[in-house]
């Protein structure tokens, strides 16, 4: 009789924990009206403590050479989970030459980076700034003792050990890409006004203005619906039907230097990695959604506000005057045609403006789930 009993309660025990192990690995996207699945590599799928470990992290400033930075100084929650400066600053405080892009709802992202084709996976794009070196972000090298530090950590050994069950060593470099690729894919924005008065039909919010807004943002003579699309305001987005669809990148004639490069070194554009003449100056579309807080603008920041650049796109091109960058954006040989100017009045200028702070998802921008948990 007390084998049988000692024998249930063993069998109790196993259940338990297999019940516990199930409830780690599983994940509900809870996705908002209108948003479809995101593509997730089959071999990184989504789990709640995968997620949560990936959270912790991503917060976490051991991550950097010097202990000063994490994912999270250059993308911040309450700024979109981007940073507000022009150009991104590295932790021994190297000035990089592009902004940091914002990380909400880079699951949709068919490209990852302003303008690299070919970087379509967060967990490769997580050893960028751990351990790039051109330039140096979070300034990891091989050998920094990283991963001895999160095996000692007793809160790391539990969660690894939860979000990579069944593995002799969770603890591992892949791992921890792993992690936060799968953090940074939860950070879904689909509450903002626009939604709610897209998709749960509230008429009151947005404003008469935003309404007007949005009519110009349509319309096709002003054309930014071609670009900034679908339900993340963005041509580069793909989703779990959609993986391998190309990704479009485009010249809109923010710059036209004289000589064979018409764009600032060494922001080049995706010529960078084609080395074809017709690519120099195209970088990706970013998302609207919460484009709000994420200013300065432009892939250099060189646009401080919304105003600037609806300025930008009215003229069919920047024109700057004098100094080192001068040229007629407008005539660059590269300029997509879908850049061709418009007419805008002040009041236009201002219901537009009104629109666009109506894709601010303020839920996003608090919600403890993304939040730092130290």
């Amino acid at each position: 009789m007390r084998s049988a009993k000692m024998l249930a309660v063993a069998v109790l025990v196993v259940m338990r924990i297999c019940a516990a192990n199930e409830a780690d690995q599983s994940w509900e996207w809870n996705l908002p009206k209108g948003f479809p699945k995101p593509w997730v590599p089959p071999d990184n799928p989504m789990s709640a403590a995968k997620v949560e470990l990936g959270r912790y992290l991503f917060y976490d400033t051991r991550l950097s050479v010097n202990g000063k930075s994490s994912c999270a100084t250059c993308h911040k929650q309450e700024l979109a989970f981007t940073d507000g400066r022009p150009v991104g600053i590295g932790t021994t405080g190297q000035l990089h030459s592009r902004g940091a892009m914002s990380l909400v709802n880079i699951a949709y992202s068919g490209a990852l980076t302003w303008s690299n084709p070919g970087m379509r996976r967060l967990e490769e794009q997580a050893l960028v700034p751990m351990f790039g070196e051109h330039p140096v972000e979070l300034g990891l090298r091989e050998g920094d003792g990283i991963l001895t530090a999160i095996r000692e950590d007793a809160r790391y050994k539990v969660m690894f050990a939860q979000a990579f069950h069944g593995e002799s060593e969770p603890v591992s470099v892949s791992n921890v890409t792993k992690a936060i690729a799968s953090f940074e894919r939860s950070i879904i924005s689909g509450r903002s006004p626009y939604d709610r008065y897209h998709y749960d039909r509230d008429d009151n919010a947005v404003s008469d203005a935003a309404k007007r807004g949005e009519i110009l943002f349509f319309n096709q003579h002003l054309g930014c619906f071609r670009c900034h699309g679908g339900f993340n305001f963005t041509d580069a987005t793909v989703t779990e039907s959609s993986a391998e669809r190309d990704v479009s990148f485009h010249n809109t004639g923010l710059y036209n230097l004289a000589g064979a490069l018409s764009y600032p070194a060494p922001n080049f554009g995706i010529y960078e990695f084609t080395k074809v003449p017709a690519d120099v100056g195209k970088f990706k579309t970013p998302t609207l959604r919460n484009v709000a807080l994420t200013g300065p603008y432009m892939h250099d920041g060189s646009i401080a506000t919304l105003e600037g650049v609806i300025d930008h796109y009215a003229a069919g091109g920047r024109t700057i005057a004098s100094g080192p960058n001068t040229g007629v954006g407008r005539d660059n040989p590269n300029k997509d045609e879908r850049v061709r100017g418009f007419q805008i009045t002040a009041a236009e200028k201002q219901d537009f403006i009104a629109f666009l702070n109506t894709l601010t998802d303020d839920a996003v921008l608090h919600d403890p789930r993304f939040a730092n948990p130290f």
